[in-house]
């Protein structure tokens, strides 16, 4: 592949170094997972509400704390099209924030503003579903055939796992919904990252 091809597909032209790299490259493959793991437990009623807010919280403060420190790296190409994934997933998590805070009526104002199971939902549906679009880009820019077919996957995954999820009548459907999110999204991220390292 001509350098002028590679680096239509992965920007690479502003990567940042420092200790910090790995974590950045890596972490979204362990948190995909982890994230619809605690998802999946709080339907089971094996995690918290109080958990679950928790994870809310911080996994809004490393949304931010990701796309500053990646800023640069993230200019162009695939790596654009995960920063508006980013952006965008930063305020409907924190939409799931405040759906805790007006359901716990820590923010009164808040409770009787906007009802939280529709913020609650915000945050699950919109985590599921915002990702897939940037799969697609992904899959249509990945010169490799095998991981491009697990972004498109990962992609199919997202949408089946959120009407899953939706039209499910019991805990148990809603978790086979967060499973296959998280399996398609795990194994789509995965492959992303491959590509990232690999700079195709």
């Amino acid at each position: 592949m001509v350098p002028a091809a590679k680096a239509a597909r992965v920007s690479h032209a502003h990567r940042a170094g420092g200790p910090g790299l790995p974590l950045r490259e890596n972490g979204p493959a362990l948190l995909v997972p982890a994230a619809w793991g605690v998802a999946a437990g709080a339907v089971l009623g094996v995690v918290s509400s109080h958990a679950l807010f928790v994870a809310h919280v911080v996994m809004s403060a490393l949304l931010v704390a990701f796309v500053a420190a990646s800023w640069r790296d993230m200019a162009t190409g695939v790596l654009r099209a995960w920063k508006l994934v980013i952006l965008a997933g930063t305020p409907v998590t924190l939409a799931g924030v405040a759906g805790f805070l007006a359901r716990d009526g820590a923010v009164p104002a808040l409770a009787g503003a906007v009802p939280a199971d529709a913020l609650l939902a915000v945050a699950f549906y919109g985590w599921m579903l915002l990702p897939a679009p940037a799969f697609v880009y992904t899959g249509l820019r990945d010169p490799a055939v095998p991981r491009s077919i697990v972004q498109y996957v990962a992609a199919a995954c997202s949408v089946a796992g959120a009407a899953v999820a939706a039209l499910a009548g019991s805990a148990t459907g809603t978790v086979a919904g967060i499973a296959l999110v998280g399996a398609g999204q795990t194994a789509g991220i995965l492959a992303a990252t491959a590509l990232y390292s690999l700079g195709e």
